[in-house]
């Protein structure tokens, strides 16, 4: 199906699920080699999936989740390395966004939500802007509206020195990061 969030719509199937994550690649025509964010309600949701939370990622997870950033984690067995491209790493986050917290709160299992429009396209701020692009090949999407940051989530990880990096910029200013 597709949710909204607070960044972009998202194309979204059971991340435990590899024929539904396949789904989401063929729908998307989306290189397996480009890994999909994982959303969860959660940090103790995030935390069945993941293997710890270092200190600075809750610190940055406390203040901006639910919200547009995305942390990099180790991830557990559980998460398919399709999910992943592979990566030992798993990218998560928790939208802001009230019906797919909601939806999230009812499921017993993450979602894999990569932007819900073809690879290379402009990613989807609308309902419509799903539908035009990918109508006829997904089934459901929940209205939430338009999207009120309009941008891809930040994608922040972590060096072996175990300093802060940033892998893509996004809805959250690198700025408002450093200051956490």
């Amino acid at each position: 199906i597709s949710i909204p969030t607070e960044t972009v719509y998202g194309a979204a199937a059971n991340a435990l699920n590899e024929d539904a994550v396949l789904k989401i690649y063929e729908i998307k025509q989306r290189p397996q080699f480009n890994p999909l964010i994982v959303h969860v309600a959660s940090l103790e949701q995030a935390e069945k999936y993941i293997e710890y939370v270092p200190f600075k990622a809750k610190l940055l997870a406390n203040t901006f989740w639910p919200g547009p950033l995305t942390l990099l984690f180790t991830k557990k067995e559980i998460i398919p390395d399709l999910v992943t491209a592979g990566s030992k790493k798993v990218a998560i986050r928790i939208p802001n966004h009230s019906l797919t917290l909601e939806l999230l709160n009812k499921l017993n299992f993450p979602v894999a939500a990569p932007s819900a429009n073809p690879s290379g396209y402009v990613s989807p701020t609308s309902a419509e802007h799903v539908y035009e692009h990918l109508r006829g090949k997904i089934p459901y999407i929940l209205n939430g509206g338009h999207c009120t940051v309009g941008v891809e989530s930040t994608i922040l990880g972590w060096n072996e020195d175990e300093e802060p990096e940033i892998y893509r910029p996004g809805g959250i200013a690198v700025e408002a990061i450093e200051e956490v």
